[in-house]
């Protein structure tokens, strides 16, 4: 049975018992910050578990789509690690419990294929209960699973929790015997590898408190509202059903081996087990490729592009192991377009936008492979000068520090560094070097943190939530209004006072301030409270649902409680609106000229300005940008009405409203419209007309990451003040040149070309200073040891190019029979330098440029036998350098 059948009768199965077919989220659509992705299929449904949102449905069904960074250095080492797999999981919400999700689940993994079922041998599938749920097992036994199928188990494999206070509670695994050729009778509790768990059933009806550590929380009693989570490995049921060992073998994922294999002329162990067999090494490489290709096709599929941060991080890793994977079993060609397309047609039945959207995905997923090929080039080169001097210093492990630089500037793996410096018989730091990783990801974190939060507890925030709901948001159709005061909070929690001077965060029960999302910066402004006013500062969200003010009391006293008057900056306001709507035209805009693939990667709307970051793989042509600012402005003159309005998410796809890769968007949305230009969900401000914007100027177009360009852009006044002060500068060369406006830019671009030419005359001149006494240096030649030895320092300041040149000319001017060696030293922005030119009957002495460089620079520069360079030392050291030169070669 292929793996879209078997999603297929899961949907089907639990959508025909009463269960709402809820789409995969995004993999990049969390807003836990402490997960880059979606880790498991109950991820989009934990406001639900929490009771921090109502569901619009009892009972759910989803296959979602899923990828655990942590077992990334574990593929290939087993048959079951992966990065991307999909989990099959239905949910109830307060409905069912452990008497309906048994039977359902029992009667899919049991009922006959031809019935839609899995159409498993009953008599082979083990469940597991908790210690204690004596309900749980009594249902097994109820629905015909004999007593001795029945294993408990402990805390460790059968009780689940968040890893926080929250909801938790017993869970009841299903396992397949897959027969004796596997391992050892005697159940789960035995031999998993025999007995391969599948799915796993939670009972969340237990609630955990504060505690130490996660298997300590006290669990403070029943829940009110018992839930079901329950998780099936696709990937797992698909290697049953298929008859297979192992995920790598499964319809999806094993066409992308085979084609890997082929390539590279090795041969895949078929049903190696477990573990990596020991009869065929090349299995792990074989198997990296294949997961880490799969699951790259899927992040760039819902919108993650490879960058140095965060998920684009993860991407990059994840295609850099697949690349230099194959390439270490023998294929040093490009490797992507050989195997991408093959991933695309095995995930395509599941998901069929992989076909749709494949150029954009295959755009970036190449240029990341032709970025990374040059890197491995430059990489090594840097990374066999530090071995070098790691050697000549008489270490033998390469710094935590040197390793970090490598990763950080140049993109190097560290995995790829600690396997060469091995080959060269050294250690690496690796303990320093993971020490500088979390160093930097704990301060950009903490960044990051800081301004969602402000250093408060989320602890703090969550209470409040919970003590008074959602805050509502008035700010689309209103400015100002009265409010309550709900709380106030400090660095150190709540407080029920605030005096004048006083920074804090302040929660209203109904707002008109907008807080900063969508690219939008935050509304500012004041309350009134009582006697007291304060000036909000910044507005942020840091939980869904709670809208906190920061600001500071500038009057008075504010106290928890008290009805005040909330009033909003509307000049700032209105700019930011026109900026918001500025950047939808602006994307349509862009999408008009570039296609479908130039969808939004990021944003800022600020008052007067916009920046608009967007996927494209190559830059933007002057030309194009010109027709995008005019055809933008075309619609401002047009004074096109700006709609907003809440519709399904399914209406809005079918409208065509663009939606954002990697958001999770609820059954319900709002969608801004700018007339029948553009239409795109948001969930920010607008003006209600385009003529509003008054003018958009686009100021440049850069790139900001590997297939990332950024637009950056003035709108209304600001946009009129810098063409404003754009045509007096103009003016003012104009009066200069003594020529009309349109003629300056040909006048400069002509003063340009003659300060060049002369730059190149003076290049010239320098050179001929440089060269001019080659012969006379030549024939003052020291004999050293029966070697012509020449050794000069070349006039301050002189170019690489013209020191390396009378290196090369003296030697030139030395009777080619004699041996001859000419070294030359040069001094510029306070480093000296060094050449070293070896004429072909020195070499045949034994004497090679390259090592009297390294020689003079204890191990670096580099080169080759005839010609070799060096640098970076105190310009004071150039003297030193060539008596280092004339040692060597005495000792030669």
């Amino acid at each position: 049975m292929k793996t879209a059948e078997i999603k297929r009768r899961y949907l089907a199965h639990f959508e025909a018992n009463g269960h709402t077919v809820v789409p995969s989220a995004p993999l990049p659509a969390i807003s836990d910050p402490n997960l880059l992705f979606v880790n498991a299929g109950m991820v989009q449904f934990v406001p639900y578990f929490l009771g921090q949102q109502t569901p619009a449905y009892q009972r759910a069904v989803s296959v979602q789509k899923c990828i655990r960074t942590p077992d990334i250095d574990e593929v290939g080492k087993t048959s079951r690690h992966g990065t991307f797999f999909q989990m099959n999981g239905n949910f109830s919400f307060g409905d069912y419990f452990k008497a309906g999700a048994i039977p359902l689940a029992w009667d899919l993994v049991t009922k006959s294929q031809a019935d839609g079922g899995f159409g498993l041998d009953a008599e082979r599938v083990w469940p597991t209960v908790y210690l204690d749920d004596d309900e749980a097992y009594e249902i097994w036994r109820s629905v015909g699973v004999p007593p001795e199928r029945i294993v408990r188990r402990g805390k460790a494999d059968n009780f689940w929790s968040m890893g926080i206070p929250g909801p938790c509670g017993p869970c009841s695994e299903l396992f397949y015997d897959r027969g004796p050729e596997y391992g050892r009778e005697g159940g789960p509790a035995v031999d998993e590898d025999r007995y391969m768990e599948f799915w796993n059933l939670v009972f969340m009806q237990f609630e955990r408190g504060p505690g130490t550590t996660k298997d300590d929380y006290p669990i403070l009693g029943d829940l009110p509202a018992k839930n079901i989570d329950t998780g099936m490995g696709l990937e797992r049921m698909a290697s049953i059903l298929q008859g297979v060992d192992n995920l790598y073998e499964i319809d999806e994922v094993r066409p992308i081996l085979a084609r890997a294999a082929e390539l590279t002329g090795k041969r895949y162990g078929a049903h190696s087990g477990h573990v990596a067999s020991e009869s065929h090494p090349d299995d792990v490489r074989l198997r990296v490729i294949a997961d880490h290709v799969r699951t790259a096709l899927m992040l760039i599929g819902d919108g993650v592009t490879p960058s140095n941060e965060g998920r684009g991080y993860v991407l990059r890793r994840i295609m850099r192991r697949a690349i230099r994977s194959i390439r270490l079993l023998g294929w040093q060609d490009r490797a992507l377009p050989e195997l991408l397309p093959v991933a695309r047609d095995c995930m395509a039945p599941s998901y069929p936008e992989l076909a749709t959207d494949f150029e954009r995905i295959a755009d970036y997923a190449y240029a990341e492979e032709e970025a990374f090929l040059s890197t491995l080039r430059a990489g090594t080169t840097i990374l066999d000068t530090a071995i070098a001097e790691t050697r000549t210093a008489g270490g033998s492990a390469l710094s935590g520090a040197k390793a970090f630089q490598l990763h950080d500037t140049y993109g190097f793996p560290i995995d790829l560094t600690l396997e060469i410096a091995a080959e060269q018989g050294l250690a690496v730091d690796d303990e320093g070097f993971r020490r500088l990783m979390a160093d930097q990801r704990t301060r950009a974190k903490a960044d990051a943190q800081a301004r969602k939060t402000g250093h408060v507890d989320l602890s703090s925030y969550r209470s409040v939530l919970d003590s008074g709901g959602p805050v509502t948001f008035t700010g689309y159709s209103e400015v100002a209004r009265e409010s309550t005061v709900r709380a106030l909070l400090g660095a150190d929690g709540p407080r029920q006072a605030a005096t004048e001077g006083d920074t804090i965060e302040l929660v209203l029960d109904t707002t008109p301030f907008y807080a900063e999302g969508g690219g939008q910066q935050p509304d500012q402004g004041m309350i009134t409270v009582g006697g007291g006013q304060v000036e909000v500062l910044d507005v942020q969200q840091p939980v869904p649902g709670l809208i906190v003010h920061r600001a500071r009391v500038i009057r008075g006293e504010v106290r928890a409680g008290e009805t005040g008057y909330a009033e909003i900056d509307t000049t700032r306001r209105r700019a930011i609106s026109r900026s918001h709507t500025a950047t939808h035209l602006v994307h349509q805009t862009m999408r008009n000229f570039l296609g479908e693939s130039a969808t939004q990667a990021g944003s800022l709307n600020a008052p007067g300005r916009l920046r608009f970051d967007f996927n494209t793989p190559t830059g933007v042509s002057p030309s194009v940008l010109r027709d995008v600012e005019q055809q933008v402005n075309e619609v401002l003159l047009a004074d096109l009405e700006v709609h907003a309005f809440i519709t399904s998410l399914d209406e809005a796809r079918r409208i065509g409203a663009m939606a954002l890769f990697g958001e999770k968007y609820g059954e319900e949305v709002r969608v801004v419209e700018v007339g029948d230009y553009a239409r795109e969900l948001c969930g920010g401000t607008h003006v209600a007309r385009s003529a509003q914007l008054g003018l958009v100027k686009i100021l440049s177009e850069s790139s900001i990451g590997s297939g990332v360009r950024r637009v950056e852009a003035l709108v209304g006044m600001d946009a009129f003040g810098f063409l404003a002060r754009e045509h007096l500068l103009v003016s003012r060369l104009a009066e200069m040149y003594r020529v009309p406006n349109d003629q300056v830019a040909d006048r400069v671009e002509q003063t340009v070309t003659q300060l060049r030419d002369a730059e190149k005359e003076l290049e010239k001149l320098r050179a001929q200073l440089v060269l001019g006494g080659a012969a006379a240096l030549a024939a003052q030649a020291k004999d050293v040891r029966g070697v012509a030895y020449v050794g000069t320092e070349a006039p301050e300041g002189a170019a690489g190019n013209d020191v390396r040149t009378l290196a090369q000319e003296i030697r030139g001017k030395i009777d080619p029979a004699r041996p001859a060696v000419v070294a030359v030293a040069a001094r510029s922005n306070g480093k000296a330098s060094l050449v070293v030119a070896v004429n072909a009957a020195a070499r045949s002495r034994g004497l090679a440029a390259s090592d009297l460089v390294k020689a003079a620079f204890s191990g670096r520069g580099g080169g080759s036998p005839d010609l070799a360079q060096g640098g970076g030392l105190p310009a004071a050291e150039a003297p030193n350098l060539l008596l280092t030169v004339e040692k060597a070669i005495t000792e030669a």
